[in-house]
Formats: structure tokens, sequence, C-alpha cells
């Protein structure tokens, strides 16, 4: 049985959380810069664990696993936010160069386009 899991991690070198990083790409959705939703069975978890395990340094850095429960029936994600909104970092995006504030569009949205462009270019 597929559960779904929030994992968040709390890596205190920057060359670790960097493989930390590229290691969960092959696990789940990148929800925030340290915190995947990850849709496994017993076995994915096992390997997930493991593979992160090779990675961290036990005594200074932490990887949290939150069950949410199983997969099936759980419905579409609903993911609400507090301050900036959410958006997907690994969302498809389209970048302008800022040199013209589109009308209409907020400070934030061109923050976060701003952002997106950045995660795409590998400067996050």
């Amino acid at each position: 049985m597929r559960k779904t899991y929030l994992v968040c991690y709390d890596i205190s070198d920057d060359f670790r959380r960097s493989r930390v990083l590229k290691t969960m790409k092959g696990y789940g959705d990148h929800l925030q810069y340290s915190v995947f939703e990850c849709q496994l069975n017993a076995t994915g978890l096992a390997r997930c664990r493991h593979a992160l395990s090779n990675v961290i340094h036990h005594k200074d850095d932490q990887v949290l696993f939150v069950d949410l429960g199983p997969t099936e029936g759980r419905g579409d994600r609903v993911i609400s936010s507090l301050g900036r909104p959410y958006s997907p970092l690994d969302a498809p995006c389209i970048v302008v160069d800022g040199s013209e504030r589109r009308r209409g569009q907020s400070r934030i949205g061109i923050a976060n386009e701003e952002r997106a462009a950045r995660h795409v270019r590998g400067e996050d």
C-alpha cells in the first residue's frame, strides 16, 4: 500500500544539503526548499531512508518523515499558506526580463517568477 509522506530536512552543510536535494528529487515532489511530498510503498520508503542515511551526518543533520496516510482516496492535493502564496518549485514558468512591470502584476508575483527562474537556472 502506498502512503503519502512529507519529507522535511535540516542539513547543516551546503554540500550535503545539495546531495540530499538531488536524492529527494528521485522520490517525490519538491514543495519548498527543504520539503518534499512523496508517495511511497514500504520498499520505496526503505530505499529513500537508506539513500538519505548514506548522505547525511547523523549527529548534525535531521530528516523528518511525516506519514500523511494512504495515498488512495486522498483526493486532490490541497496546500494553503500564510505569508507568501504557495507556488510549486518545479512548475514550468515563463521568464521575463523584468525591465517592465506587467499591468496588474503584484510585486509578489514578480518575486515568485524571479524565484522560479533562479531555481530553473540552478541558482537557488
